[in-house]
């Protein structure tokens, strides 16, 4: 009998033991209530203390919140922005816990946090992408978007003092619904056919005048090269004509001999028949030099 109390007691010492510690890890922060009412809080962003603590058992419960940061995604929504167009955005945040006491107040645990920010930053997108059009969130621009959004959010997350701070606002996606994303698709590659074919048109165009202008060039290049030509020929015939003139003037005997035998060599080709008489003049120098 007195085995059994003894067991008893050591258990209940060991159950009320047990219930009057806590561990908190380095990636932890606690937060200590008295009859449902906050006392303290341990290992909180500004005063690390993690470890073994005590507490009042049965009096006392330990809440335990995340040290680190916290992601929070959020549904890919359709917002419309400035312009009126829809876009489909996949955004999400990462914020920390810096006061415990602040957000069990606020949101009692992180599920109620969600809740909240999740309506915040579903705030914040639509109030920005709202103020610029489409093509400024889709060509790119998300830094400044990012920007601007988490300025938003943080401004109402001071406002409300929850106990959080926000660390990053990141846009994952920001893109045209699917049905519409097709048709401007479609208008695009229709645009650019268009602009494909007055590119054409154009070229085309600036062919054709480059060939007539390079016929036109080519047509008056041959006519001053003919020119050219014939002032040459000109030129080289009253050459030859005056020399002709001088050498006839010098001697005139042998100028008719040399035009004798140049007649001779153009009319006596090898095999060619000639029926003159013999007296004729067009033989008159070989006469002289048979005479001789």
């Amino acid at each position: 009998m007195i085995r059994t109390l003894g067991i008893i007691i050591l258990v209940a010492a060991l159950f009320v033991g047990l219930q009057s510690v806590y561990t908190v890890s380095e990636t932890e922060q606690a937060l200590v209530l008295r009859l449902g009412e906050p006392v303290d809080a341990v290992n909180e962003q500004s005063d690390a203390d993690p470890g073994l603590h005590f507490k009042l058992p049965f009096v006392m419960d330990v809440l335990i919140f995340d040290k680190r940061n916290i992601e929070l995604d959020l549904d890919a929504e359709e917002i419309q922005a400035s312009d009126q167009v829809r876009l489909v955005v996949d955004a999400f945040l990462r914020y920390r816990i810096s006061d415990p006491l602040r957000f069990y107040q606020t949101f009692r645990d992180e599920r109620g946090a969600r809740v909240r920010l999740q309506q915040i930053m579903d705030d914040s997108l639509r109030g920005v992408i709202a103020s610029i059009p489409s093509s400024d969130v889709i060509s790119g621009q998300r830094a400044e978007l990012m920007d601007r959004v988490q300025q938003a959010v943080e401004a109402q997350v001071a406002n409300g003092n929850f106990g959080i701070d926000i660390i990053d606002v990141r846009i994952l996606r920001a893109d045209l619904p699917q049905q519409i994303a097709e048709r401007v698709f479609q208008r695009m590659r229709s645009e650019r056919e268009q602009e494909a074919a007055r590119i054409r048109a154009e070229g085309e165009q600036q062919a054709t005048e480059i060939r007539a202008d390079a016929d036109r060039q080519a047509t008056i290049i041959r006519a001053e090269a003919r020119a050219d030509a014939e002032r040459i020929r000109g030129e080289g015939d009253a050459q030859r004509n005056a020399i002709y003139a001088e050498a006839y003037n010098r001697d005139a005997e042998f100028f008719a001999f040399y035009r004798s035998m140049q007649a001779y060599e153009n009319a006596l080709g090898e095999g060619t028949p000639i029926v003159i008489p013999p007296d004729s003049e067009f033989f008159e120098y070989f006469r002289d030099e048979a005479g001789q």
